[in-house]
């Protein structure tokens, strides 16, 4: 993924101010995507393509999470947030609101109280923007 990449005029990235809260030490980058594992916005940190990449993988960790769920209690039992460690990083992966979540990138040298703190912080913003977005109608009536 290299270095950060700054997005410049990016019509597709409108939300990505959103996620300039994750932007603490060891965090890479962070994306907003939905359940079904489209990107939503992006942090700078990371190129658009990349972050499609990552948004699909990411809903792809989340559905595991979620068919594991009943061995960490009953059937039913909800995913609160999803923490893959790698050797030179994490993956953290939480719910932000209906039917979206935000995925995290981080460095190995982290205070991970601190970045899931700020996910849960920003979750609940971000279920509020997401919520309070217009929708336009397309031609044929549709959602665009």
């Amino acid at each position: 993924m290299g270095s950060p990449r700054t997005v410049v005029n990016d019509s597709t990235n409108k939300l990505g101010w959103l996620l300039d809260d994750l932007e603490v030490p060891g965090v890479r980058f962070a994306v907003l995507l939905s359940e079904d594992g489209l990107r939503i916005a992006h942090s700078n940190g990371i190129a658009k393509d990349d972050a499609e990449r990552f948004a699909a993988a990411a809903s792809g960790l989340r559905s595991l999470g979620k068919a594991l769920g009943e061995f960490c209690g009953q059937s039913g039992n909800n995913v609160r947030q999803n923490m893959t460690e790698y050797d030179e990083g994490m993956i953290m992966i939480t719910a932000a609101g209906e039917g979206a979540l935000l995925g995290v990138s981080t460095m190995t040298d982290i205070d991970v109280g601190l970045i899931a703190h700020r996910m849960n912080e920003l979750a609940g913003r971000v279920g509020h923007e997401l919520a309070s977005q217009p929708r336009r109608g397309g031609e044929g009536g549709g959602v665009q």
